[in-house]
């Protein structure tokens, strides 16, 4: 992707409704170039039925290849994995780790986190088995609103409500999914006044767009570690290494990973 005409920064003005008449400046000050830099995301999980239908193939192929190694007992090339210091859902003593990086605008994001995660909160996370470290990869390429979103639910976590704010945005992603920034924002605030956040602090924080370095670290982190779409996942921890899985991966694909590992 050519960066020539990327401003080192980018002034996001946020426009409250009309009723309100007000306008809210949110300069996010980064690096866009190199924010973006070579970021051709291969993201096989786009918004294209035919994408899904390609991503649901790859699923299946990739949980037959994922049963083949572990019956066989087959090496499966853990690697290294930081968790960073991420928000974490579930219990901090848990024995095994599933690091996820995602983008709350992603479709294929919102499904793992509606269908397949409520399976292993049941089954691992709410038995302190398993807990889950989210860190963001927002395609903003695509996503447009997938930095803001990433925002919002890093302030609900100053608040100690990031479970509550990261449900909340995948499950209403449509509310948000195709607005103008400054809609998004509005239904942010909304989102925020339903859970009973402490307002001023949560819409301060908000439209400062403190986390946006942090949102940063973790996309280049996400890149280093070989991420080209979402969600990813490693799971493991630090004694055994992590093991990838791609996309969007049914309960079963997680099973088999953390039963192996839970053995060891």
């Amino acid at each position: 992707m050519s960066t020539n005409n990327i401003p080192s920064s980018v002034d996001y003005q946020i426009n409250k409704s009309s009723s309100k008449g007000i306008t809210i400046g949110i300069m996010i000050a980064i690096g866009v170039t190199a924010f973006f830099a070579g970021m051709y995301v291969t993201n096989v999980n786009s918004n294209y039925i035919s994408q899904e239908e390609l991503d649901e193939a790859i699923s299946k192929l990739e949980l037959k290849m994922l049963q083949d190694r572990l019956d066989k007992n087959q090496p499966m090339n853990p690697v290294k994995i930081s968790s960073d210091n991420d928000p974490v859902i579930g219990s901090h003593d848990a024995t095994i780790t599933i690091i996820e990086f995602s983008d709350f605008q992603c479709p294929f994001c919102a499904r793992f986190h509606i269908q397949t995660l409520p399976i292993i909160m049941d089954e691992y996370i709410n038995e302190g088995k398993v807990k889950l470290v989210f860190r963001d990869f927002p395609i903003q390429s695509i996503h447009p609103n997938a930095v803001p979103a990433s925002v919002a639910a890093e302030c609900a976590n100053e608040q100690e409500k990031f479970k509550e704010m990261h449900d909340m945005l995948f499950e209403r992603q449509n509310e948000w999914n195709n607005q103008e920034t400054s809609g998004a924002m509005e239904l942010f605030n909304q989102y925020a006044r339903e859970m009973e956040l402490k307002q001023e602090q949560f819409e301060s924080c908000l439209t400062s767009a403190k986390y946006v370095e942090e949102i940063k670290k973790d996309l280049n982190d996400g890149r280093t570690y070989g991420i080209t779409g979402t969600p990813g996942f490693f799971i493991g921890n630090d004694e055994i290494g992590f093991i990838e899985l791609k996309g969007a991966q049914p309960f079963e694909s997680f099973k088999k990973v953390i039963d192996s590992q839970l053995k060891n």
